[in-house]
């Protein structure tokens, strides 16, 4: 039987672009179907507005990838129709447990409280991710959404004109060419885009390569993240061993510099590594084998005109800390409500460049966090090494040292300080969480959730206090959400956006991040409010 990423999902066929007389515009051009740009494209398509995606595969990638799946991606995809085929297949975990030698140092928490409508973290495969995605593409095309996914057809060339980009396109029966008033460049690390624009990245390389495994086995290990420094079965280096479903397990190794990677990916070469992990008596089956090298590095800017973008192509951290595909979702969930309101005239273009400013500053803060937790995990000297084997002993006994402890910063989302969006906090009394540029936290709320009700609109979140049902400013639509402390027994809705004001009037953002807060409704307030948060300020 044949497995997802050996099947054709989106397979070549002729389209009429490559007969077309002159080229075609379209209004938007995605780079790249992986998580991405499909994720880019699906969004965009929700909104109306036209999309075709251009990749020189057909099949989803092959191994697992990225693996690894925070709350607020999950959030952003429940909005994008893929959030809970993702959460039912995948493997959910919170707990995570840290070794040192062979013994266990401390264990986290990472979703304490409740009231989330998802898991902190789930672990699947990158294959299933996309077949979801495209799954979704499919079906969006079925209600006549305008999007159109291409398989084996390549980029060749790209070129800025100003009002468009011109491209080349490369396909089993020839080349076309095609325009786009807007291009997405989700092309990955080894972004092509980037490269043929004359771009690159400014950053760190670090010494270090790690060996990734997929492997199938029966296991008794619990569902949890387990990281390793100096294990017994590869001392002087750091583990990692993740579950994910299917009886796969992704387990990380490090390797150390000077190697030969080919040489290293041979199976008679890992094999003996990871019975030397499992232990002989245990049985498994190689799924996929890979070599990553950490990276943590950006382009300097993500907008180039109207050639934007996002993902790995417009930056890398190393894999620790599940900060790569959970990034970029967040990049293209902060991006395509922006698009979407220059594409249709109410926005200047100059919009866009905050889409620079906060997910470069968001790119930033992965990249620092990142940073560190290469350097606790990879030590430059000895001094550096006896240092880190010390907090590692202390935290063993004493609370204080475990969050210096860096196996990986996991991935929480960005909130966007001193972004141009955002107003001036109206209402200190609240909580510090719930502040202009941050993401809304979920809270439930009867039988549902908060940010389902949230949707992907600019929305008037009230809670205790009066304001009209629906307004519209500069063109605009602003609908009122209206709740009151007494919806939520629990107290979490008062703990997470009340704190010790008595009331709150909040303007949520179409990426659900908040622009504005206020006591109370002001139309003067909440005008300039959102003509700041469209870039009209």
């Amino acid at each position: 039987m044949n497995k997802i990423f050996e099947i054709p999902l989106y397979p070549y066929a002729r389209c009429a672009d490559q007969d077309a007389a002159v080229p075609a515009r379209h209004k938007v051009v995605v780079i790249g179907a992986g998580p991405i740009g499909l994720g880019a494209a699906i969004d965009l398509a929700q909104q109306g507005i036209e999309v075709v995606v251009l990749d020189d595969n057909d099949k989803v990638s092959f191994g697992s990838r990225a693996v690894c799946y925070a709350k607020r991606p999950l959030e952003i995809l429940d909005r994008l129709g893929c959030g809970h085929p993702m959460v039912e297949k995948g493997v959910e975990w919170n707990l995570g447990k840290v070794f040192f030698d062979e013994r266990k140092v401390y264990e986290f928490n990472l979703l304490p409280e409740g009231g989330h409508e998802f898991p902190a973290f789930i672990n699947l495969q990158q294959y299933y991710f996309e077949e979801y995605m495209v799954n979704r593409v499919r079906e969006l095309q079925a209600a006549g959404a305008p999007i159109e996914l291409r398989g084996n057809n390549k980029v060749l060339s790209v070129a800025d004109k100003g009002d468009h980009v011109a491209l080349s396109v490369g396909t089993p029966e020839g080349d076309y060419a095609l325009e786009a008033e807007w291009l997405i460049a989700c092309d990955g690390a080894g972004s092509a885009t980037r490269a043929m624009l004359g771009l690159d990245f400014v950053g760190r390389v670090f010494e270090d390569n790690f060996l990734i495994a997929d492997v199938i086995m029966d296991a008794e290990f619990p569902t949890e993240r387990w990281f390793w420094f100096d294990p017994p079965f590869n001392r002087g280096q750091s583990a990692l061993l993740h579950k994910q479903p299917d009886g796969v397990w992704r387990i990380d190794l490090q390797l150390g510099w000077d190697i030969d990677k080919e040489k290293e990916k041979k199976p008679e070469n890992v094999i003996p590594r990871l019975k030397a992990m499992l232990g002989d008596d245990v049985q498994f089956e190689l799924e996929w084998v890979s070599i990553y090298t950490f990276q943590c590095r950006r382009m300097e800017k993500f907008r180039h005109n109207r050639v934007l973008f996002a993902g790995d192509a417009a930056h890398q951290v190393s894999p620790f800390g599940a900060r790569g595909a959970n990034s970029g979702l967040q990049d293209t969930d902060n991006l395509c409500w922006k698009l979407k309101l220059v594409i249709d005239g109410i926005a200047p273009d100059s919009l866009l460049d905050s889409y620079d400013d906060e997910r470069v500053y968001g790119a930033d803060e992965n990249i620092r966090n990142s940073s560190r937790s290469t350097d606790f995990i990879t030590p430059k000297s000895a001094m550096s090494r006896v240092l880190r084997n010390a907090v590692l002993d202390l935290a063993e006994q004493y609370e204080f040292a475990r969050p210096l402890v860096n196996s990986g910063r996991l991935s929480v989302p960005c909130t966007y300080d001193g972004s141009p969006l955002n107003t001036p906090d109206a209402l200190p009394a609240a909580p510090a969480r719930s502040r202009p540029g941050s993401p809304c936290a979920d809270v439930k709320l009867g039988q549902g959730y908060l940010l389902p009700q949230l949707g992907d609109q600019f929305t008037l979140l009230t809670i205790d206090a009066d304001a009209p049902k629906a307004l519209v400013i500069e063109g605009v639509p602003v609908t009122r959400l209206a709740l009151s402390a007494a919806d939520d027994p629990t107290g979490a809705l008062a703990e997470r956006y009340l704190g010790d004001a008595k009331s709150a009037v909040y303007l949520i953002r179409p990426d659900q991040h908040v622009a504005a807060r206020w006591a109370g409704f002001d139309e003067t307030a909440l005008a300039a409010a959102l003509r700041r948060a469209i870039g009209k300020a």
